[in-house]
């Protein structure tokens, strides 16, 4: 498998490189916002590397990103001007943010930065033509895009699985290359779905089992251990035949569940449900709760209204010991509701074991990666912690991602 790299794409210009090139540099700065601050920048920490590369190079670069879903047209509580500022503290330059992504006051924002130097576009999908079902919307879209540069760098793994303009139009249209962080990511899915050291544990947590069924159907013939949490847990505990009261429960899912749990048997992986439960009154952060055997869930004083927001400790424990043991560990989705301190006992074993493990240690992104940062861990004391979210996903399932597909990865 083939990825164009920044050093390959600059061997193809010739001796001077990316020196004096304007690079457009598509990557993921989706960050959360709440009143206008970031609250969690691990998105804009990853696009660093690239950037200090290209900057090294002596290239311009022009840094591209989305932020939330803003229907097509500019909307403030979106606007990509916040993470401007963040960038320039953790790049030390300043970065120019212009406030419209393409046209003439784009151009001119570009034409003024010094070279080296770092320009943020305002957000992609203020225009319609970034996630248009049309061809050629999105093409119309891509050229203005491309008439900013000279050359792309495509950095943003979390948009991967997206044929968006900016993802793959603009990269078809001229020269162009993965960035670092797409290499990075590329090489820890490839050892967690080709080469993995085993015991190969996977646990998986999250609300819906809908959102994972492609992952555990690819990863089963793969992983020794399959160890589900989160409110998933309770599609399965359902399709064992156990009473969940009003925990959250697919039941469209159930058959497919049996299913799993049967070719998990025949395949000998263990697929580990929780022995115990966190269950309580109702969702909310202070609400009353107690801990019960995971078959025995409507039988707490709350019956059939009570509610499961976390694995109990023995099930926390009995995770995490599997995780510490274990060569390869792949944990995507929360255990249960870590928002709220009395039910995030769960996650924080899970990642607490995950720093341990001698070999790698992967947190899959998305609200496993904003759960360990809540909870006062470091990325650095993780093997990997991904910035994919639903691309790693869709990776993990053995599907073609268009957004790699484009820069060759086959």
């Amino acid at each position: 498998m083939t990825l164009r790299t920044i050093e390959s794409l600059a061997d193809s210009l010739g001796e001077e490189g990316l020196a004096g090139k304007v690079v457009l540099l598509r990557c993921d700065l989706n960050v959360p916002l709440k009143d206008g601050v970031i609250t969690d920048d691990g998105r804009v920490r990853a696009s660093v590397p690239t950037i200090q590369d290209l900057l090294a190079r002596g290239a311009k670069v022009v840094v591209m990103s989305h932020l939330g879903r803003p229907e097509g047209a500019p909307d403030p509580k979106y606007s990509l001007a916040p993470v401007a500022v963040r960038l320039g503290e953790l790049l030390g330059v300043d970065v120019a943010f212009s406030p419209e992504t393409i046209g003439e006051t784009a151009a001119g924002v570009v034409e003024q930065a010094p070279t080296p130097g770092v320009v943020l576009l305002e957000n992609l999908r203020f225009h319609p033509g970034e996630t248009s079902k049309s061809d050629e919307e999105r093409a119309a879209f891509a050229a203005e895009l491309a008439a900013l540069g000279d050359v792309v760098v495509s950095d943003g793994f979390g948009v991967v699985h997206r044929k968006q303009a900016s993802v793959y139009d603009l990269v078809s249209s001229l020269p162009s290359a993965a960035g670092h962080l797409i290499a990075a990511e590329l090489d820890v899915l490839d050892r967690l779905t080709e080469s993995p050291e085993h015991p190969y544990t996977v646990v998986l947590g999250g609300s819906k089992v809908s959102d994972k069924l492609g992952v555990i159907g690819h990863l089963l013939p793969r992983v020794d251990a399959l160890l589900i949490g989160g409110g998933m847990l309770f599609t399965f505990l359902a399709a064992q035949g156990h009473r969940v009261a009003s925990s959250l429960l697919e039941s469209d899912q159930l058959e497919t569940v049996r299913g799993y749990l049967a070719e998990a048997e025949e395949r000998g992986v263990d697929l580990v449900l929780p022995t115990d439960v966190v269950v309580a009154s109702g969702f909310a952060a202070d609400a009353d709760h107690v801990v019960t055997p995971a078959d025995a869930i409507e039988d707490t004083p709350y019956g059939a209204s009570g509610i499961g927001l976390d694995i109990g400790p023995d099930t926390a424990a009995a995770f995490a010991e599997r995780v510490r043991g274990s060569k390869t560990v792949f944990w995507n989705g929360p255990m249960g509701v870590f928002e709220f301190p009395s039910f995030a006992g769960g996650t924080r074993a899970v990642a607490e074991a995950l720093t341990e493990v001698d070999g790698l240690g992967v947190v899959g992104g998305g609200d496993s990666a904003a759960a360990i940062r809540q909870l006062g861990f470091a990325d650095a004391q993780f093997g990997h912690v991904s910035t994919g979210g639903g691309a790693s996903l869709e990776f993990l399932e053995g599907k073609k991602l268009p957004g790699l597909e484009v820069l060759g990865w086959q």
